[in-house]
């Protein structure tokens, strides 16, 4: 029971680093493609983005 415990903690590490390093070297520090309008599996009505306004037809207007 403990080595599965153990197991999944160091996943879990593994992949908060892997963010953390995706920020420190992505220039500003912003994820890329933040908008919801971009995936039409979230976005099913068409509706435009709540973070920045942008259509689902272009990117993300918030970079």
């Amino acid at each position: 029971m403990i080595e599965i415990i153990l197991i999944s903690i160091l996943i879990l590490g593994l992949g908060i680093a892997g963010i953390a390093i995706k920020i420190l070297v992505k220039k500003n520090g912003s994820f890329s493609g933040t908008c919801a309008s971009n995936n039409p599996f979230l976005n099913k009505d068409g509706e435009n983005c709540s973070y920045c306004g942008a259509p689902p037809n272009e990117a993300c207007k918030s970079k």
